[in-house]
């Protein structure tokens, strides 16, 4: 269900727990009173056993819906969220929120309050919304709802509609009739707010609520008519009326007198025999009453109790005046009579309802007051004084206003003018601040009440909505920061940076981005886990802020890398200053338990200029700046330049290009053999991949590897070169031809590829080769990281007796430690040893110390890159067992190794060297 329409239900001012459910009954969302009751938990705990309940909704509107729950029991109600075509969108479950009225009696109350929610589709014209539970009314779309709006009320609610539509700060709010499906007429109190918003400001969608508030208005009808009768039963003086003759022992009573207190068609008693009526302690009350009276010899009033039945007692109000002759004789006493047995009971209900109301405010963090128009005299309800925070005491509107933050006082301020001189009734946010600091949130709905016969007043409620902003605001921090390092996001560094590259533009002012990679973070985190990972980068981005000044904008990019834009720089040499001390504070090493940690920064830098005037560009541009920064040896910062673009670009032509290239059939593979050098004629064979692109043409695998391990298309093409090496292997096995074994080169993402030592067991059964006869060349990046996921793997290589082999040795990490690890039977000494070791007597020793090494562990020596007799002799004097290069055969197609395993190695020991070197611009 839409964002919108999910705020919108659970921003309702409802004094009631809400959840909004999915089709399969599971919580989408809830309100704050549904989480502190824990409803979501227990209806995600009873969804299977409210299956049948969801069911009985597609015969009725509403279902009782009873909850079980540790220690009490919830009454809720389920309704349906439908769609104008009335598919099922989800469910409303709900539950009153006083904790001391949960049952059946408060459930139906708030089932039966006629909320109802729409949504409204403006550019498709279409109305979805939900039906109340208890009302027949029409669910119409599009503006096809004013046809069922009482004509009386289409204009306003036109207009209504329209001001908001114009300006969003109208809120808009409307009471109309709308027409039942049995042709009834109720009215409707409609709210709602437009969400979403084109380009050019013209409203998309718009969301809101309607409530049935035809029982209010039927009960307002009521009242007035209750308060005329009230006025013309005081006009006639409805008051019963008695006599009583001491002397003579007569009582006289009026005919009103018997209506007041309920009289029958019988005669009133004569004489004392009234007080008969009376109960015991009624005639006490009544003596002691009329001694009272006797000794003032004036007269008063006083209460009485008529009747002895407790069921059919009268509460009456007696007025009495003493009559005396001129010697002080008591000679009659005149009286009038009132029933006050409903005021007695409707002040007691009163009482309840009052004491009943304080508590739901309680519950509901609701507060009212109301404030005279003309005085601004304020009252304010128990719980409006707890919500500020204050004592209860007199408060007036100023005081209350000076909590108020200086926008939500103009606001509040501005609301009730806008009432006053005729306006809708307005809901507003406020934020104050507590005597003890705290801050809160309020939400505040403003109401003009013009009652005839008194002062025209505000009746103004809130509810505390603090624990909701809260909420908001937590969010806006999850969509806006990072939350390892706390900066700003691209997200938010994209709107921060657009504001400040028009504003660097229309002031002309200097203004670069730099884009920070850290060199060195991926292989911390892939030796020591992301744990340190994480702590590391929190670090850095401390220390690279430490540097930058409060004006400019700093921001985790993704990764490692982050982006940094200097605003306001006197020169653009400024941003290499800039760049030069943010790759200094990273210059002092970290320390995690007892290991050193060290990261340096390659820093790419952009200035805004004419070609680069907008935030994309200049990220792409300095992007690419730092790419030359790696390029130019790492822990430098470069200036973007046209070359730096255009490597860029080519690493992107060739990313997209891997694509599909193994469906394409683009890749090829080339052979070179490895000799003994001990004179044994079985060679081995090593795999070499190339790529002929139909979009780039030849690709060197030393630049288009590395970018195929970074976005992982180096695991389908890994695949695809063990298939078709096996596959090569077997053909030339069966054709006769000698040889030991055949090398891949495997990628460390490989490696730590799910499955991929089954699927290379797997296609060496599948093609028939001998697993113990493919050997996998490693480098040492892939043998850092010591994980589950990598021993698992070897395990199965040893199982099946699979060879590894240490490619490039020397020229990695190094760490002799994972040479013991993993079952590597062959170290590879790199080529740049073997061409270097005749030249320099310390590369000399180096490969010999290779060779012992190797050797001391158990393995087999091998050297790459052979291209002379010389290095062979030294080699072979140093006692390197296999030997590997152009002095013996360049790369050669598959035919080619046929001719050559044939022939044997003789052939071309009489090619000159330089002949060889010069048949083949690369290898890999």
């Amino acid at each position: 269900m839409d964002r919108g329409v999910i705020a919108s239900l659970l921003r309702h001012p409802l004094n009631a727990a809400v959840v909004l459910l999915d089709t399969d009954g599971q919580p989408l969302a809830a309100n704050a009173m549904a989480r502190e009751l824990g409803l979501p938990e227990r209806l995600s705990r009873y969804c299977q056993q409210l299956a049948g309940a969801r069911q009985q909704l597609a015969h009725q509107d509403a279902v009782a819906c009873p909850l079980p729950g540790e220690g009490c029991r919830l009454e809720g109600w389920l309704s349906s969220v439908q769609s104008p075509a009335a598919v099922p969108l989800g469910y409303l479950y709900s539950v009153a929120s006083d904790t001391e009225a949960r049952n059946a009696r408060w459930t139906i109350a708030m089932q039966s309050a006629g909320h109802s929610l729409w949504d409204w589709d403006i550019v498709a014209d279409t109305i979805s919304r939900t039906a109340p539970a208890h009302t027949n009314s029409p669910v119409p779309t599009g503006m096809g709802l004013l046809d069922e709006v009482h004509p009386e009320d289409q204009l306003q609610l036109r207009q209504a509609i329209a001001a908001h539509l114009h300006d969003p700060q109208v809120p808009f709010a409307c009471q109309f009739r709308l027409r039942q499906a049995d042709g009834s007429w109720h009215w409707v109190l409609d709210r709602g707010q437009v969400i979403t918003r084109a380009g050019d400001g013209q409203p998309l969608r718009m969301v809101g609520t309607y409530t049935d508030i035809q029982q209010q208005k039927s009960l307002e009808d009521e009242l007035r008519s209750q308060q005329a009768l009230l006025q013309r039963a005081q006009r006639v003086a409805g008051m019963g009326s008695w006599v009583w003759e001491p002397q003579r022992g007569r009582v006289q009573w009026s005919d009103e007198f018997a209506a007041a207190i309920g009289w029958g068609d019988e005669p009133l008693p004569s004489g004392r025999q009234w007080l008969r009526i009376l109960s015991n302690e009624a005639r006490r009350h009544l003596f002691g009453s009329w001694r009272r009276l006797l000794d003032d010899a004036a007269g008063g009033s006083f209460d009485l109790t008529w009747g002895r039945d407790p069921v059919t007692q009268q509460q009456l109000r007696i007025w009495v005046e003493l009559d005396y002759d001129s010697a002080g004789v008591l000679q009659r006493v005149l009286g009038q009579v009132q029933n006050i047995s409903n005021q007695r009971r409707t002040d007691a209900l009163i009482r309840w309802r009052t004491e009943l109301l304080n508590r739901v405010s309680a519950l509901g963090r609701i507060g009212g007051c109301e404030i005279e128009v003309d005085t601004r005299a304020m009252q304010w309800t128990e719980e409006c004084y707890r919500i500020h925070g204050l004592r209860k005491a007199p408060v007036t509107l100023d005081q209350a206003l000076d909590l108020y933050t200086p926008d939500s006082r103009d606001g509040f301020e501005a609301a009730l003018l806008r009432i006053a001189e005729g306006g809708l009734p307005e809901q507003l946010d406020l934020c104050f601040y507590r005597p003890s600091g705290q801050r809160v949130w309020v939400q505040v709905l403003i109401e003009l009440d013009q009652r005839e016969g008194l002062p025209e007043r505000y009746v103004v409620l809130f509810r505390d909505i603090t624990r909701e902003r809260e909420a908001d605001e937590r969010l806006e921090l999850l969509a806006h920061y990072d939350l390892l390092t706390g900066l700003p996001n691209r997200m938010l560094l994209r709107e921060q940076g657009s504001e400040a590259i028009i504003e660097a533009r229309e002031r002309g002012a200097i203004l670069a981005m730099l884009f920070i990679d850290l060199d060195g973070f991926k292989t911390i985190n892939d030796t020591f886990g992301h744990a340190t990972g994480d702590m590391l980068l929190k670090a850095a981005a401390a220390r690279l802020h430490q540097n930058l000044r409060n004006a400019d904008l700093f921001a985790r990019f993704n990764g490692d890398e982050f982006i940094v834009i200097l605003r306001n720089l006197v020169e653009p040499e400024d941003a290499g200053h800039v760049a030069r001390k943010l790759i200094a504070s990273l210059a002092e090493p970290l320390y995690r338990e007892d290991a050193t940690l060290k990261v340096g920064a390659s820093v790419g830098i952009a200035l805004l200029d004419e070609g680069r005037n907008d935030f994309d560009t200049l990220l792409r541009a300095a992007d690419a700046a730092m790419h030359a920064a790696k390029e130019a040896g790492r822990n430098t910062y470069q200036y973007y330049s046209q070359d730096a673009l255009a490597r860029t670009q080519r690493r992107v032509e060739i990313e997209h290009a891997l694509h599909g290239a193994v469906e394409r059939d683009e890749f090829s593979l080339v052979y070179q053999p490895l000799v003994h050098a001990n004179g044994d004629p079985v060679p081995s064979i090593e795999a070499l991949l190339r790529w002929n692109s139909n979009r780039i043409g030849p690709c060197n695998p030393a630049e288009f590897i590395p970018i195929a391990e970074k976005c992982g298309e180096i695991i389908h093409i890994g695949d695809w070169v063990l298939q078709e090496v096996c596959r090569q292997a077997v053909v030339w096995q069966q054709s006769g031809l000698q040889f030991d074994r055949v090398a891949v080169n495997v990628s460390a993402l490989q490696l730590r590829d799910r499955g991929f030592a089954e699927r290379v067991v797997s296609i060496c059964q599948q093609s028939g080769w001998p697993a113990q006869r493919l050997e996998l060349e490693l480098t040492e990046s892939a043998l850092i990281r010591d994980t589950d996921a990598l021993r698992q793997c070897f395990d199965v290589f040893e199982q099946h007796g699979i060879p590894l082999a240490v490619d490039d040795f020397g020229t990695g990490f190094s760490n002799l430690h994972y040479l013991n690890r993993f079952p590597v039977q062959r170290l590879k000494i790199d080529r740049s040893f073997v061409q270097g070791m005749l030249h320099d007597a310390g590369t000399a020793e180096v490969t010999q110390a290779i060779v012992h090494l190797g050797h001391a562990l158990g393995m087999r020596v091998v050297a790459e890159g052979v291209e002379t007799l010389a290095e062979a002799a030294m080699l072979k004097q140093q006692g390197c067992d296999e030997l590997q290069g152009y002095l013996y055969s360049r790369p050669l197609r598959p035919r080619e190794m046929v001719q050559w395993l044939r022939n044997g190695p003789a052939e071309l020991l009489d090619i000159p060297p330089v002949a060889a070197i010069s048949a083949i611009s690369a290898t890999h």
